[in-house]
């Protein structure tokens, strides 16, 4: 491969939209272009990234018993309303029209065109377990597109859909898949952690997250330093607080004036009282059209798909001014439980709560002196808040939680009856009975994994590939290709490397050595071969890992033979699931 036969536009400044690093290196490293706002053209380098995340895919999910299908982008509406997700999924789903004015989606997943086509297809249990995936282009039409291909709008998922005749089986396909997808992400080169996660859209009662490791992570995850316990923190589970903070107050609720101060942390300051001593009361409203007040200590934050779980509800959104008006008799920012006409919710660690401070439900007012034993005895409790680091952890009741930044890449759910009992997707069992199916669902980003891959391996000069993942393999940079000895021996190297299966890049533009060098960096291949006259003289060539700073000298007799040798042993490491 001859760079000015590749169609490689590298950039020397950062793009102006950039928030990430893996958006910033794909860009200038002529990868990925946009075309509109989280849509994005791949370019050579870029798909070959994405082809060999596909391969690595195709190959797990094939040895793990999947099947391969492919099923449409666009799928009709009928599906959607016989599971009911139409009207539930939201703005993110993509509602478009045909020229007969009959109602379709752009796919954002598939759990309903699958389960159409098992339950035209599978009649008895003898044909069930049943696995298939596709990798597929979806679109899911996000409110804010960012960073890149971390959170884009249309990009490229690996889907499976399974299909059992009991939930021991489905169980059983569950485990399978979570330790297919730790093979997968090992030989991608990847850092992750298997995370417990909410349900979502996607729906179910069971579901975990594979997260890379990254700081520029939009999840925050929460692991405990003592049990292998790891969790989202809209999901984490967290204990009740051993003991009350403090005696009973003895004085009586009493309003204090707090002018044009809304948020904790300015009526904290004002009353100089730690948010700690603070009851939140946030009011939402729920898909089933009520409303409810939930309370979390003035220093927590609600966890919305806990509330969400709670109430059996398809979502739930903060109510708007008016509603906390009406509800309230106050302006936003001054709610609080006493006399609120609505179900009323509190997370655990506000129950030991004394001599609190809360909103009046009275403009420009808050009470101090609020105690949750003694004034909120009809508020029911639950774990009701986000985790954070130094929480304990209730799994094994030593450890305490730390928290990291991770980027989804992944995800299983356990689905149970959610699709195939609407959709009458049914067999006979052993006994002639019929019966539901029992499903689970597996996803992985394909593009998101490419961008993850740059977040985890980079530097200040580019991008850093694993061997598994690279464009190429080798990148040959001869110092001066107008130079005759240089250049005959750069393409003698590249010839006889790809003859052994290695793929290479050879820098053919006369070009001065530092730019070659600089863009060698940037496009991360593995391993770097510098071919300069001074070398030659001595009959050996610079050898250069991209992970490394030095280099080292090696004889042009032996130069392919070790080239060789290396790249085999990186990618054999990682096919070994070592690293």
């Amino acid at each position: 491969m001859h760079y000015r036969r590749t169609f490689v536009p590298t950039l020397k400044q950062d793009p102006a939209d950039a928030e990430v690093v893996s958006h910033r290196l794909m860009v200038r490293a002529g990868m990925i272009r946009q075309v509109a706002r989280g849509i994005y053209n791949f370019l050579p380098f870029g798909l070959r990234v994405v082809r060999k995340i596909e391969a690595i895919v195709r190959e797990e999910m094939n040895r793990a018993g999947a099947q391969e299908i492919l099923m449409p982008a666009i799928c009709p509406a009928e599906l959607w309303r016989e599971s009911g997700r139409w009207d539930q999924y939201g703005k993110e789903l993509l509602r478009i029209k045909d020229r007969y004015d009959r109602d379709f989606c752009f796919g954002p997943t598939h759990e309903e065109v699958v389960t159409d086509i098992v339950r035209h297809e599978v009649r008895s249990y003898r044909e069930l377990p049943l696995n298939l995936y596709q990798i597929q282009v979806k679109f899911r039409d996000e409110v804010r597109p960012r960073f890149g291909l971390m959170r884009g709008r249309e990009f490229i998922m690996k889907d499976a859909y399974s299909f059992h005749v009991d939930q021991n089986d489905c169980r059983r396909e569950y485990e399978n898949m979570a330790a297919t997808y730790h093979r997968i992400f090992r030989r991608c080169g990847l850092e992750t952690r298997q995370v417990e996660s909410d349900t979502g859209a996607i729906g179910g009662t069971l579901a975990h997250e594979f997260h890379v490791l990254a700081e520029s992570g939009e999840d925050a995850i929460v692991s405990c330093d003592t049990c292998d316990y790891a969790a989202n923190v809209e999901k984490a589970e967290i204990a009740p607080p051993a003991a009350s903070a403090g005696a009973s107050s003895s004085r009586p609720p009493q309003k204090v004036r707090t002018p044009d101060k809304r948020s904790v942390e300015e009526v904290a300051a004002f009353l100089a009282t730690p948010p700690e001593q603070f009851i939140k009361t946030l009011i939402y409203q729920t898909s089933k059209g009520d409303y409810v007040a939930v309370l979390v200590r003035g220093d927590h934050e609600v966890s919305e798909a806990k509330v969400r779980s709670l109430l059996g509800v398809d979502w739930v959104q903060l109510a708007d001014e008016s509603a906390v008006q009406r509800l309230t008799g106050a302006e936003v920012g001054f709610a609080g439980p006493l006399g609120l006409p609505v179900e009323i919710w509190a997370d655990w660690w506000v129950r030991p709560l004394r001599d609190a401070v809360t909103g009046a439900n009275e403009t420009d007012y808050h009470l101090m002196h609020v105690d949750v034993e003694r004034d909120l005895s009809a508020v029911r409790f639950a774990d009701l808040r986000l985790a954070h680091a130094g929480d304990p952890c209730p799994r094994c009741k030593r450890g305490r939680f730390r928290s990291f930044r991770g980027i989804e890449v992944g995800n299983i759910f356990y689905l149970g009856t959610k699709y195939s009992a609407p959709m009458k997707a049914t067999f006979l069992d052993e006994k002639g009975q019929e019966r539901p199916m029992e499903m689970g669902c597996y996803g992985i980003g394909i593009t998101r994994t490419a961008a993850a891959a740059v977040e985890q391996h980079h530097d200040e000069d580019g991008i850093i590939w694993p061997a598994s993942l690279a464009p190429a393999h080798v990148h040959i940079v001869p110092v001066a290709w107008n130079d005759d000895q240089q250049r005959k021996v750069a393409e003698t190297l590249h010839d006889e490397l790809e003859a052994r299966g290695i793929e290479v890049l050879l820098d053919d533009r006369e070009e001065r050595a530092g730019v070659k060098f600089k863009d060698a960096d940037l496009l991360g291949l593995p391993f770097r071969i510098t071919v300069g006259g001074k070398g030659l003289a001595r009959g050996v060539v610079e050898l250069k890992t991209r992970r490394s700073k030095g280099a080292q000298e090696v004889t042009l007799a032996d130069a392919v033979d070790v080239v060789t040798r290396l790249v085999r042993e990186a990618l054999t490491f990682l096919e070994r699931g070592e690293g």
